[in-house]
């Protein structure tokens, strides 16, 4: 005795009946048919592989049960992605849950061709309703995941602003998907009425950078690294060679809104980025009292400005770079820059106050410059370096040891 289609006559229930009897030779007839077709499928691992076949099985008992009453569309979304919802969105992309629903539908179609246009339509309906569920259970994960990488970035930042760090940054960043590598420095501004955070992202990958945003009411923080180089070489053979940090913040400088933009000085690793974002927010701090600092400023270019707020950081720098250095080279050096800066930059003033010749004092500044990279003949640079040697000259007062009184 053959076994028969039911025949379009025969009623729904009938139907419904022999769908049921037939919903464990569709699973089966469906996994084997995923596993010939879709090679992902059958590279999986057996746990998750089970997972996403509990997912079809489910997808044909879901559509009985809509056949049975259409009413439950919304409840499509729980029956079938309830099965194994994490191992589904975790293994599985949304172009790979279409292809496993369209390979199952066609496995119902052909079981149940002959069985009447009413079921026929019934497949299509269900099969429509059961792609849109997928898009959006995708849709909602994919939300859910922007909203906490958000709040992660955001917690990340933070930490790194208040240096208040711990065994577990290095894996936080790592769940943020950063790209950079090696040296890091942080950049601060002020945020835009219209913050566009994608179109800075897309500018830092553009100069092969990545960032880390931050944003603190009206200040906008960018935690900025170098990505991995990459592998094409340019014409004449050449790695294409890496911009500066400074290049590489005047390209997000469209990014802020108006005011005052200031970079960090540059450090090993992320690890190591609340250094340089302190002395990127106490730049910021002070950065109005330099009328023509140009945007974005470099921190270390806002040291005599910083000096004089107040913060350990830029006094110690300043001595620790040019104050010391210069007067281990050569005191010599330091009584002829002292000289110079303190006669308002005249060569011949400090020549006469040295008893020397002015193409010596010009040779020696040209040393003091060779040494600590700061050239003295610059308005600007002149009020650093004179600002080190206050400061130098302070702090060997207050190290140097008191006599005590008989």
């Amino acid at each position: 005795m053959t076994k028969r289609h039911p025949s379009v006559a025969r009623t729904k229930p009938e139907t419904l009946a022999w769908l049921r009897r037939i919903s464990g030779e569709l699973a089966t007839v469906t996994l084997g048919r995923l596993e010939d077709t879709l090679p992902w499928y059958a590279d999986m691992p057996p746990g998750r592989r089970s997972a996403v076949g509990l997912v079809a099985q489910a997808g044909i008992s879901s559509f009985i049960a809509w056949y049975d009453d259409p009413r439950a569309t919304p409840w499509i979304a729980a029956d079938v992605f309830g099965a194994a919802p994490r191992e589904l969105l975790r293994s599985v992309s949304l172009q790979q849950t279409l292809q496993l629903i369209r390979v199952t539908v066609e496995v119902v179609e052909e079981r149940v061709a002959g069985a009447g246009e009413d079921l026929r339509e019934a497949i299509l309906l269900y099969s429509r309703e059961i792609a849109f569920a997928a898009a959006d259970v995708y849709a909602r994960a994919a939300e859910a995941r922007g909203l906490w990488d958000a709040r992660l970035e955001a917690l990340v930042v933070d930490s790194i602003l208040t240096g208040e760090t711990d065994d577990e940054l290095p894996s936080r960043i790592a769940a943020l998907g950063w790209h950079g590598h090696g040296e890091v420095a942080v950049l601060v501004g002020t945020t835009p009425p219209s913050l566009d955070v994608d179109q800075l992202r897309r500018t830092a990958r553009h100069m092969l950078a990545d960032v880390l945003i931050g944003v603190q009411g009206k200040r906008l923080v960018l935690v900025i690294g170098r990505a991995e180089p990459r592998s094409e070489e340019a014409e004449d053979g050449s790695q294409p060679e890496a911009l500066s940090f400074l290049e590489i913040a005047a390209g997000l400088e469209p990014g802020f809104g108006a005011g005052h933009l200031v970079l960090g000085h540059e450090v090993a690793s992320l690890v190591d980025a609340s250094r340089s974002a302190r002395a990127a927010l106490a730049g910021f701090a002070v950065a109005r009292s330099w009328r023509h600092a140009p945007r974005p400023v470099s921190a270390d270019d806002l040291l005599p400005e910083r000096a004089l707020a107040g913060d350990p950081l830029a006094r110690t720098t300043l001595v620790e770079r040019i104050y010391r250095p210069l007067m281990a080279h050569s005191p010599e050096l330091a009584t002829t820059l002292w000289s110079y800066l303190d006669s308002g930059r005249s060569l011949e003033a400090t020549a006469r106050e040295l008893f020397v010749h002015p193409n010596t004092v010009r040779y020696r500044l040209k040393r003091v410059s060779d040494v600590i990279g700061w050239d003295a003949t610059g308005a600007r640079e002149s009020l650093i370096l004179q600002s080190a040697l206050i400061l130098g000259s302070i702090s060997e007062q207050e190290t140097r040891p008191h006599r005590r009184g008989l």
